[in-house]
């Protein structure tokens, strides 16, 4: 049976405000790089980029994040392809799109200055509810509750939330059990404290498979932890069955080291990033190659690279075409569409947004060939 906000606990609505801010305070994190501040661009370049994704993986990628683009200004007015160059090996590359989109919203339709209120906040590009509560809560002090995946966490098994949490009814009453728990006299401060310390509980304490229980600040008022078996909670919805999809890379050299790479569509796996054709199927390529008596075709080792729900077998074919030197033509091969791609030196490609494993087949095999080529 789903819990709804009217169902909360007199002494759960009274205690756990106060002890969330009370226990952040002593026992939280205080030392990641974008806290001590209410400026919301830095807040909402790490919630950004906290979706989903570790704290000790963001670590290394937000420092460089603010040296490049200290300003949404700076942000806005970088290219797209700098974004996803300076985002690539992060994962979920449709954030770093919303990011950069985001950001030119800002700029255009405000000034370069985020809204103030969770509401306005939740109608620009890549923010969603739980992000638009959190800029809120630290930048402005609003009385408003975060619930992203381990605040929801927490909820779940200190309300003893039992209800599917694939129902939009089931969200929508953990979102007001959430608000229910602020109270109407918040102060900014506490917002702050109470905000970070829900994060810090689902990111430290109560942890997926072995919550810390006796270090919790709410433990004696959790009904998951009273039942014996807190981890029962939240109900998990079935998992998408994970499947291996297998792709065969050919990357097209012209005679003066030019690599031919594309543009990959807006939707799916790598969207919008820069890579070889992908195709499929393997015997597309074989077959022409078999065809093409002057094409030199180098195999090195598939590559294999896990997803969130499917992993990838990647098949690297390095193809050296007798193409003469400084052709701006695209490549008559297998997987070329001629309108998405453009002939770069190994340099130029590493600057362009490239998917993870892309981007370390290309480094390697760029060690060397660093030179200035003409499209």
């Amino acid at each position: 049976m789903g819990m709804c906000a009217p169902d909360i606990p007199t002494a759960l609505r009274q205690a756990f405000f106060a002890r969330v801010v009370a226990w952040q305070r002593q026992h939280g994190r205080h030392d990641l790089p974008w806290q001590g501040t209410r400026d919301p661009y830095r807040v909402w370049l790490s919630e950004i980029m906290l979706q989903q994704t570790q704290v000790r993986t963001v670590l290394a990628y937000y420092g460089r994040f603010v040296q490049r683009f200290p300003t949404v200004h700076a942000l806005a007015n970088a290219s797209l392809d700098e974004v996803l160059a300076l985002w690539s090996g992060l994962g979920y590359y449709s954030r770093a799109r919303h990011l950069h989109a985001c950001a030119q919203a800002v700029v255009a339709q405000h000034g370069g200055r985020f809204p103030a209120s969770a509401e306005a906040l939740a109608t620009l590009p890549g923010i969603g509810a739980s992000t638009a509560a959190a800029i809120a809560a630290f930048c402005f002090g609003q009385r408003c509750s975060i619930l992203d995946g381990n605040v929801r966490r927490v909820l779940s098994r200190v309300l003893a939330d039992a209800s599917d949490p694939a129902r939009a009814s089931a969200q929508k009453a953990l979102w007001a059990a959430a608000q229910a728990l602020v109270p109407p006299d918040a102060t900014p401060d506490d917002m702050a404290a109470y905000t970070q310390g829900l994060m810090d509980l689902g990111a430290t304490v109560c942890t997926r498979s072995r919550p810390r229980c006796d270090a919790c600040p709410v433990a004696a008022l959790c009904a998951g932890r009273a039942s014996g078996d807190p981890t029962a909670w939240p109900r998990r919805a079935p998992r998408a069955a994970r499947r291996t999809v297998s792709w065969c890379l050919p990357l097209y050299l012209r005679a003066d080291g030019a690599w031919w790479l594309q543009r990959r569509p807006a939707r799916g796996i790598w969207a919008g990033l820069w890579a070889p054709p992908v195709l499929a199927a393997i015997e597309a390529l074989t077959a022409w190659l078999q065809d093409q008596p002057g094409v030199q075709a180098d195999w090195p080792a598939a590559l294999t690279h896990a997803l969130t729900h499917r992993d990838l077998r990647l098949q690297p074919v390095v193809c050296h075409l007798p193409t003469r030197p400084g052709s701006v033509s695209a490549p008559s091969a297998p997987g070329v569409e001629p309108d998405r791609g453009v002939w770069c030196s190994p340099s130029e490609a590493l600057a362009l947004g490239l998917p993870a494993p892309i981007r370390l087949w290309f480094q390697s095999l760029a060690s060397g060939s660093r030179t200035s080529i003409s499209r």
